[in-house]
């Protein structure tokens, strides 16, 4: 892949983050669950974005869990756990630009389940 064609597909990339966050804000009651993937890990947080902080985060770096549907399911089923001790019951979900199809779905539908 040449360098031209990975710079267009990261402006793309980034242009759909920007369309997503300009309708998707979080508040106290109902703040904003915030995905992120990488080739190697996957990053959730619960964040209120008007008093700006974060209210709950999950990582794979730690927990060792591969960023697959296996993976992002069992991530999702423990997060959805800590949401639930913090007392957090709803969230506007911002999948960061990506589409709400197979890692990023098996992830949300494991949130909803606990």
């Amino acid at each position: 892949m040449n360098s031209h064609k990975l710079d267009t597909k990261k402006t793309l990339l980034q242009k759909r983050r920007w369309r997503v966050r300009a309708k998707v804000s979080g508040t106290a009651s109902r703040p904003r669950l915030s995905l992120r993937l990488t080739n190697k890990h996957i990053h959730a947080q619960v964040i209120d974005d008007v008093a700006g902080k974060t209210l709950a985060a999950v990582s794979s770096v730690k927990s060792k869990v591969h960023p697959n549907l296996a993976g992002c399911a069992q991530l999702g089923e423990s997060f959805g756990s800590e949401l639930k001790k913090a007392k957090i019951e709803e969230v506007v979900f911002d999948r960061n630009g990506r589409r709400y199809h197979g890692t990023v779905n098996a992830f949300a539908d494991a949130v909803r389940k606990a």
